[in-house]
């Protein structure tokens, strides 16, 4: 007579994976598609990408770039970024020895951290924050450190943080702040004085700036996009991160890059080839045509979110929404008190299965999640049509 099996242990996760939940973000567009909602929610623009850069695609397919390109980027990538970066912030950057294209800007995010952070590390994160940045640091063996921004006081008003709790986040174990300027997201872009202060602490605690500057082409009313490695003393305590994906309108295409200090950048080259050996290689030759095309491009780009961000604004404020005026970047917070709900997360699930709208829950861009339960971010990267159709069911939601 047979003897039953012994039972099995339960296959074990890592620690680390417990620490952080899966992205509410993408979450909420699986729910908009569930409950065919508009989706308000993740920050891919439904409208099309440019002509030019799609012909430059799929001519670079049809030309058999097919196969992999050097792993740290094609050089005429490396080289349109590098002229790129020197024509807009007058810094002089070898292709060679500073740029290393990765899979999108997230990737270059994490392999950025895991070749400067060791365990034990800490790592400073504005919040409320895109929600990978919390992750990164775990993933990385680090401690996040949180430095709160808050909401404007007045109409129109910009987010802020306080200094001393900026200083008090800092300690000798300090090893990168996180910067994500214009932010995701508030709208808030981050001021010249702002850079100065975060930089002179990263001086004084040893520290790098690493900064997510993926929308620095989509900023309104005058504001103007600082670029962290512009400020003094701090090109070679920087590390720029970017992408086509925002400013070209290809979310899909997952071509992203790091600009890093010729010290730092052999670090981040490793970790990215055992991470993902290299970004499409037709994709990356696309993009080197998309960085060539001109600034008209980037005036045009700006303009017309600006149109968009305006009509979400008196979609929302109409609706009963309170809504703080994004600097740039293309989403907008809003307060929900006018609606009577117990938090966040209860009144996103209602907006997306009774009224139709997809939108993401403040708390799910907090460490605590309590700042976070009056308020939600909707997103205006969408067409026309598709923000009219929101804002006629949106007239449906009915106020406390």
């Amino acid at each position: 007579m047979s003897r039953p099996a012994p039972a099995s242990p339960r296959p074990r996760t890592s620690l680390k994976a417990a620490r952080f939940t899966e992205s509410v973000i993408r979450e909420m567009t699986r729910l908009a598609l569930e409950h065919g909602a508009v989706n308000l929610s993740q920050g891919f623009p439904d409208f099309p990408a440019p002509d030019a850069l799609k012909q430059a695609a799929a001519a670079a397919i049809a030309g058999d770039i097919n196969q992999y390109a050097i792993t740290w980027g094609a050089p005429e990538l490396r080289a349109a970024i590098a002229d790129d970066w020197r024509a807009r912030t007058g810094l002089d950057i070898d292709p060679e020895r500073h740029v290393t294209v990765c899979c999108g800007s997230t990737e270059a995010m994490i392999a950025t951290l895991l070749a400067i952070v060791d365990p034990g590390d800490e790592v400073v994160v504005f919040e409320p924050f895109y929600e990978n940045y919390g992750p990164d640091a775990i993933l990385s063996g680090a401690t996040p450190r949180y430095v709160r921004l808050r909401p404007p006081s007045t109409p129109g008003g910009a987010w802020t943080f306080d200094p001393d709790e900026l200083r008090a986040a800092f300690s000798p174990r300090t090893r990168v702040v996180i910067v994500n300027t214009p932010n995701n997201p508030t709208g808030k872009v981050f001021t010249r004085d702002e850079l100065g202060l975060i930089g002179a602490l990263a001086h004084e605690f040893d520290a790098i700036v690493v900064t997510d500057e993926i929308y620095e082409h989509i900023v309104y009313d005058g504001h103007d996009h600082v670029p962290m490695a512009t400020i003094e003393g701090m090109a070679d305590r920087t590390v720029t991160i970017n992408s086509v994906s925002k400013t070209f309108s290809v979310t899909g295409w997952r071509v992203g890059w790091a600009i890093a200090p010729a010290d730092i950048a052999p670090a981040i080259r490793k970790v990215h080839d055992f991470l993902t050996v290299g970004a499409a290689a037709p994709l990356q030759a696309a993009a080197a045509a998309a960085l060539r095309g001109g600034s008209d491009y980037y005036r045009t780009l700006a303009a017309e979110y600006g149109r968009r961000r305006d009509r979400l604004m008196t979609m929302l404020t109409d609706a009963g929404f309170v809504c703080h005026r994004p600097q740039g970047a293309y989403y907008v917070m809003t307060d929900i008190d006018a609606f009577g709900f117990a938090n966040d997360v209860e009144f996103v699930r209602y907006l997306v299965t009774e009224i139709g709208v997809a939108a993401v829950p403040g708390s799910s861009f907090f460490s605590d999640p309590a700042p976070g339960r009056r308020h939600v971010r909707f997103c205006f990267c969408k067409k026309d049509e598709t923000l009219a159709l929101a804002e006629e069911r949106l007239r449906k939601l009915k106020r406390a």
